[in-house]
């Protein structure tokens, strides 16, 4: 229910526009001057204020330029018993959704405030969408290996020079390089991300440097290349380790020379491009067997800046876990949950395959199964790393989860990903059951699933109350 508020130094109206915009279902605060209306919006979070011009105390005039100044996104709908053109022209400037004159027509007032208030959503709707598109992801951590990246990134960002990025799949190395550009000359020039490893090695030259319309069978228009639209950015190059070596050729005279050649083509264009690039393989072993040019590699790696596991910096996952459940609540729309110190224990103690990236997965998965409070208990139980390990020896002080779930699942065991879901699901609903001494009620409760529901689960998968 939308929440508005009106500030009006005459009763009669305060009193006549309530009533109709309550008939609408809409939550109506009022106040007869502007210094407490004022006092209110920085007070109670409003969809929209409909605020007279002529007032005691307070312009209404002030009180919009004061209201949009402390909330500039609040829409603003300005009524007066003496309106002309000129008050709604000023009125607009300031920032107005719209101007009303006394007294207000019903089906005009209506209207005003409806598309005052669609238009409020749309600007929050376009707020969280730029905020999950755009926004990098702050660098957490302050471990010593983190600190020197973050001071490293301070000093290289600024300059040209190249820089390779090593680090395990999941590390956070696309992280670094996105820092890079933001704190770089070019971070006004767009960053232009290509994976070299997710391209077939007949098309990645097509990719990096374009083709001219006709210069190979499905080649039926002229295309634009990364090089050309990374030009006055930053080219990053992810799995730099996976291209092909006719690629690297290329790659390796366009950081030489600054010009490229679209295939199929003749002409040579300039480019100017500032190149960063990322691996997670060993790439002198890979010069050693004869798939990476050495001379690619010393052109690359002008800078190294190598981000570690995520284990050889446990003590930075409890401000990466928090800011996830954050965001993760955040973007559900929900309450934010809070992890226990043994929870937080036991995600310390796991093997972190998949580093920063299974992190995430594993909160939100924490968040969707688990009670507002994730225990030790919940990690154990929906966690399910690669391992086959009883976390509880490995936290804090030695001693053994008691739990049934406690060993995590042999992923070989699922054909599919249904048979993995029927298997979480199940372990899922079991340690609800046994956690509420089966009481089928309070765990369809606890679960918020209807009762029936929850009978049909136990039945599909089989569960007994194991007799003491």
């Amino acid at each position: 229910m939308a929440k508005l508020l009106i500030i009006d130094d005459e009763r009669a109206i305060r009193s006549t526009l309530r009533e109709i915009l309550e008939y609408e279902n809409y939550e109506v605060d009022d106040i007869d001057n502007g210094v407490e209306g004022l006092a209110l919006i920085k007070k109670k979070k409003f969809d929209l204020v409909l605020c007279d011009i002529k007032m005691n105390k307070m312009d209404g005039m002030e009180v919009l330029e004061q209201a949009l100044a402390y909330s500039p996104d609040l829409p603003f709908i300005m009524i007066s018993g003496h309106g002309t053109v000129e008050t709604a022209i000023e009125a607009s400037k300031k920032g107005a959704f719209d101007f009303i004159s006394k007294p207000p027509d019903l089906n005009r007032l209506l209207i005003t405030v409806r598309n005052a208030l669609d238009r409020g959503s749309l600007v929050t709707e376009t707020k969280v969408l730029k905020r999950r598109v755009s926004k990098t992801r702050d660098i957490l951590g302050n471990s010593d290996s983190i600190a020197k990246i973050k001071e490293t990134i301070e000093r290289v960002a600024p300059t040209e020079a190249r820089v390779l990025i090593t680090g395990a799949n999941g590390s956070g190395k696309e992280l670094v390089a996105r820092w890079l550009h933001e704190k770089s000359n070019r971070a006004d020039s767009p960053l232009i991300e290509v994976n070299c490893a997710a391209i077939p090695s007949e098309l990645i030259e097509s990719e990096l440097f374009g083709h001219e319309k006709g210069s190979f069978t499905s080649a039926v228009k002229q295309r634009i290349g990364k090089f050309e639209l990374a030009n006055g950015g930053t080219l990053f190059l992810d799995e730099i380790g996976d291209m092909s070596l006719s690629a690297q050729a290329k790659v390796l005279r366009a950081l030489q020379e600054h010009k490229i050649s679209r295939v199929g083509g003749e002409k040579e264009l300039e480019v100017n491009v500032r190149v960063l690039a990322a691996t997670n393989k060993d790439l002198m072993k890979e010069i050693e067997a004869g798939n990476f040019r050495m001379d690619l590699y010393h052109r690359l790696n002008v800078i190294n800046i190598h981000v570690p596991h995520l284990t050889e910096r446990t003590e930075d996952i409890p401000e990466i876990a928090q800011s996830f459940l954050e965001d993760i609540c955040k973007d559900y729309g929900m309450p934010v949950k809070s992890i226990s110190p043994g929870g937080m224990n036991a995600l310390k103690a796991l093997p972190w395959t998949g580093n920063v990236r299974e992190l995430h997965n594993m909160i939100e998965r924490l968040i969707i199964l688990s009670d507002k409070t994730i225990t030790e208990q919940d990690v154990v139980a929906f966690a399910n790393p690669t391992g086959g390990t009883n976390i509880g020896a490995a936290i804090g002080n030695g001693t053994p989860v008691s739990n049934s779930n406690a060993s995590f699942p042999n992923f070989e065991q699922f054909s599919n990903f249904q048979d993995y879901k029927d298997h979480a699901e199940r372990e899922f609903i079991k340690f609800k059951l046994e956690k509420n001494n089966w009481n089928v009620s309070k765990t369809a409760d606890d679960i918020d699933i209807q009762r029936s529901h929850l009978y049909s689960k136990i039945e599909k998968f089989g569960l007994k109350r194991v007799s003491e």
